[in-house]
């Protein structure tokens, strides 16, 4: 409990922040549905939100500059809990578009702020426990407001309160912590290439679960409301999902960190492809075999992202650890903005469970693209490997200050200078994010 303490009330206002962002991502889309917006249209809305999110990851930080955390606090809760009233003010495609994207961009701001707030109060000692908590929370949380649609109809207006009501609240214990301002958040360089140098598997990963995790997220409940499921059923579908990816990451890490981590996106990604498969071929003719499936969908398919993440981190030499894992995680979003606009388009061909054919068919590349490389590149030797982390898809929150190797990457390279640390006004990132040189790949 004692390491809790300090990082309570932000837990509990992100907590509160992911229920109310898990409520409107199952929600909305169903809403479109019964109103009858086209495939095209919500596969349009659901990109929307991930634009708006790498939006927020990328001018957040020049806007906290400018007026401070608290001020961006305040600004993007209240923007964030207005949205979800005026959706269901105003039933149009266009204008929910543009909410959308609104939505992504708050949430991303707010996520950033607070995890920044989190760095600053963990410690050395303390930051790998509030990582693993931090991460759970994202799970748990999100599944809660998934559920939370099974209360009222989706087309009435007490759910669209109950969105803006939880986001208004996650304000009220993070405006109450005394913690002090955290430093300037790290501004994140996007250079697709130079990713792809340094590990292409992890970078070709981390996009394809981007297209899949963003066609679900986008489409999913629209998938329900396509194949007859109810707003409880779709509720199920959607968070035995969650949970699935849940409790699969951290035994997909350790086994990762014992072979080849290839060899374990390979199973991940086939199996994730043959299920969707089956779920396609399910979908009118067996629908109790819906929640099982989406079940193993979640389990195969969640840990591909870490699994990515840490096949690039195995390969990082001088470059720093902040610059690769944030390019990683804007990677992620922009794919995610990507997938819902190519999954609409082959719904609105060949019907709803085209969704995940759709998936299966990208996983099926995905391991055929791993494969190819393995041929070319063999794994990284043991000492060069850095131990898995469990990290949430970046379209949940970014978790990515909270990331317990940062930590390890700043202390080998005080290790390796003497104790020296670099200025902060040189570093260009606060204390808490250094980075590290590893050794070279052979």
């Amino acid at each position: 409990m004692s390491i809790l303490a300090p990082v309570a009330a932000l837990l509990l206002g992100a907590t509160f922040l992911l229920a109310g962002n898990g409520l409107q991502t199952t929600l909305l889309p169903i809403r479109a549905e019964l109103e009858a917006f086209s495939a095209v249209s919500i596969g349009v809305m659901g990109s929307a939100y991930y634009l708006g999110f790498v939006g927020g990851c990328l001018l957040t930080n020049r806007i906290v500059k400018r007026v401070g955390h608290i001020r961006v606090f305040a600004a993007m809760v209240c923007g964030a809990s207005a949205v979800p009233l005026l959706h269901v003010l105003v039933v149009d495609t266009v204008v929910w578009w543009v909410l959308r994207a609104i939505t992504g961009f708050c949430i991303a701001s707010l996520f950033l702020v607070i995890e920044s707030w989190l760095n600053e109060k963990a410690t050395n000692r303390t930051r790998g426990t509030i990582f693993s908590i931090y991460t759970t929370l994202n799970y748990a949380a999100i599944t809660v407001g998934q559920l939370l649609i099974i209360l009222y109809d989706p087309t009435l207006f007490p759910l669209y309160a109950i969105a803006s009501v939880l986001v208004s609240v996650a304000a009220i214990p993070v405006a109450l912590t005394s913690a002090t301002a955290p430093a300037p958040l790290a501004e994140v360089k996007v250079r697709p290439l130079h990713l792809f140098r340094i590990s292409p598997v992890g970078m070709v990963g981390c996009a394809a679960i981007g297209i899949c995790n963003g066609s679900f997220w986008s489409l999913g409940p629209a998938y329900g409301v396509g194949i007859g499921l109810s707003s409880p059923e779709i509720a199920i579908f959607m968070s035995v999902t969650v949970i699935g990816g849940a409790l699969s990451g951290w035994p997909a890490g350790r086994i990762s960190d014992r072979v080849d981590r290839r060899i374990v996106m390979v199973v991940g990604s086939t199996l994730a492809a043959m299920i969707g498969l089956a779920l396609f071929l399910a979908t009118g003719h067996m629908p109790e075999a819906i929640a099982p499936l989406a079940f193993a969908f979640g389990a195969f398919s969640f840990p591909i992202y870490a699994l990515s993440v840490a096949h690039v981190n195995d390969h990082i030499t001088t470059e720093s650890f902040v610059e690769v894992t944030g390019g990683l995680l804007l990677v992620n979003g922009i794919s995610a903005v990507i997938g819902p606009l190519l999954a609409s388009a082959a719904i609105d061909y060949a019907g709803p469970e085209a969704l995940f054919l759709f998936t299966a068919s990208i996983y099926l590349l995905l391991t055929l693209f791993i494969l190819l490389r393995m041929r070319v590149r063999a794994a990284p030797p043991d000492e060069q490997r850095a131990d898995f982390v469990v990290v949430a898809d970046s379209v949940a929150s970014s978790t990515r200050s909270l990331d317990p190797r940062i930590e390890e990457e700043a202390e080998r390279e005080m290790a390796e200078t003497g104790g020296a640390e670099e200025p902060l006004a040189e570093a260009g990132v606060p204390q808490e994010e250094g980075t590290a040189a590893k050794p070279e790949n052979n």
